[in-house]
């Protein structure tokens, strides 16, 4: 059965279906606290987002959170860091987002709609026919691979980078809790098993594929552009406050948030000395 992924997780809950994959970006409604299963904007990498879920204590709070929904999930995909989306004009500082009809969910919508942007969320595929008909003027998709495959790189020039709003994106099953408690257990460890080789090879092949992608795009015509500095900060900032908000709301969400930040932190300072020092020494080469 075919589902908008916003309306799966629902599918799922009701048992209409048994098990189906999406992201929880479309239903953070539901419980915000899930936005640490995802990706927290100016959060966690990909390769950072699964040392968080697998031996942060990040997996367990999500089983914990979906159980109230009769819902078991497991990571099953992951995309890394995404681009920062394709718009018919520059943007240069934040105040440019006001009144820029923009396709975008989840937390990248709700920072993106207090610099005053009009967001609206459509599927994967609506987005090319809405660029050409004017019903939106930016939209951002995913990565390099992905978004040329979708043809936007023909309606829209300008493309921007980093995508800030989802540094880390992971994807999953969701399985029906009371058709889970049923198999057996070996096909319990298999399930689990073909989810986290999704998110591999997921990321693994998107990673080998983007590079080649964005070079045939910016070879094409394509404008890529980096967010400038205000765009950034500004973005940040109402980032934490958004954080902020909901802690001050959610007991479980501060719990989940205090903990997820000291992982961070801890990961950050790590990675800062192994791979960000390399990585800028080796880069002198490629200026």
């Amino acid at each position: 059965m075919l589902f908008f992924l916003s309306q799966l997780f629902d599918a799922v809950k009701a048992g209409t279906v048994e098990c189906g994959h999406t992201t929880a970006l479309y239903y953070l409604e539901k419980n915000s606290t899930l936005i640490f299963s995802i990706s927290v904007p100016f959060g966690l990498t990909a390769y950072q987002q699964n040392a968080w879920l697998y031996y942060g204590g990040g997996l367990e709070i999500m089983h914990q959170i979906y159980a109230d929904f009769g819902v078991i999930a497991f990571p099953a995909g992951a995309v890394g860091i995404q681009m920062g989306g394709w718009f018919n004009k520059e943007i240069n500082r934040s105040a440019d987002f006001k009144g820029l009809k923009i396709r975008i969910p989840g937390w990248g919508a709700q920072i993106l709609s207090r610099f005053g942007a009009q967001v609206i969320v459509l599927g994967g595929d609506e987005i090319l026919a809405a660029l050409k008909t004017g019903r939106i003027e930016a939209a951002e998709w995913r990565n390099p691979h992905d978004d040329e495959k979708l043809g936007l790189h023909r309606v829209a020039h300008y493309y921007y980078y980093p995508g800030w709003w989802e540094p880390g994106a992971s994807e999953d099953i969701l399985v029906s809790r009371q058709q889970w408690q049923t198999l057996p257990k070996a096909y319990q460890q298999i399930l689990q098993a073909a989810a986290t080789e999704t998110s591999l090879t997921m990321l693994a092949a998107l990673d080998a594929a983007n590079g080649e992608a964005l070079k045939r795009l910016v070879e094409g015509g394509t404008q890529l552009k980096s967010y400038s500095q205000e765009i950034l900060q500004t973005a940040y900032q109402v980032s934490v406050e958004l954080l902020e908000e909901n802690a001050s709301q959610d007991i479980i969400f501060r719990e989940v948030y205090d903990k997820w930040k000291a992982f961070r932190r801890k990961i950050y300072q790590w990675n800062r000395i192994n791979e960000l020092s390399l990585e800028q020494f080796v880069l002198k080469d490629f200026s």
